[in-house]
């Protein structure tokens, strides 16, 4: 069991984000500061890891931070971190579909839940996308309806947008 979550912020072009990490490893990624999302992290962190402390360590994020930081910079399509999922044997088979879709493509809720064998569980890899703790590195955002329009994403549909324009997307005539 981890004792606690090591955490470090970090400026975006979508904003501030909180990463935690794990003795395992990235174990977080929250839109905003900690100040901001600190009752929802430590609420998580009880359920998934039995901690609510959380100890700010910008050394142990430093790798992670800097391979954000190159993903914003468009020299990074691909990320190499150890990863600390913790959710239900579903959700965690989804979040490992998800870090199959490459940079600059995407998917729908219906081919990942049929990528992962479970082809009438769409609603419920809505679901897990939803819980997904480690976003951009787990690319949620790269998942849209079935029509190619965006629907969901925790950040909310403009970092998705975002997101989704920076890997080369234009929202404006060409769908996804």
């Amino acid at each position: 069991m981890t004792s606690r979550i090591k955490y470090d912020e970090m400026e975006s072009p979508i904003g501030p984000l909180t990463l935690g990490w794990s003795d395992k490893g990235l174990c977080s990624i929250e839109f905003g500061t900690f100040k901001e999302t600190e009752t929802k992290l430590r609420a998580w962190s009880r359920l998934r890891y039995g901690t609510e402390e959380w100890e700010r360590a910008p050394k142990s994020l430093a790798e992670a931070a800097g391979q954000l930081r190159d993903y914003f910079a468009g020299a990074l399509h691909s990320f190499h971190l150890p990863l600390d999922l913790k959710g239900t044997p579903f959700q965690v088979k989804v979040w490992e579909a998800l870090t199959e879709i490459p940079f600059g493509s995407t998917r729908s809720y219906k081919d990942i839940a049929e990528r992962i064998g479970s082809p009438k569980a769409v609603r419920a890899v809505g679901g897990a996308n939803n819980g997904n703790p480690v976003p951009i590195i787990v690319p949620c955002h790269r998942v849209i309806g079935a029509n190619g329009t965006l629907v969901g994403y925790g950040g909310g549909l403009d970092k998705k947008t975002f997101l989704l324009q920076h890997e080369g997307f234009s929202m404006e005539g060409d769908q996804p």
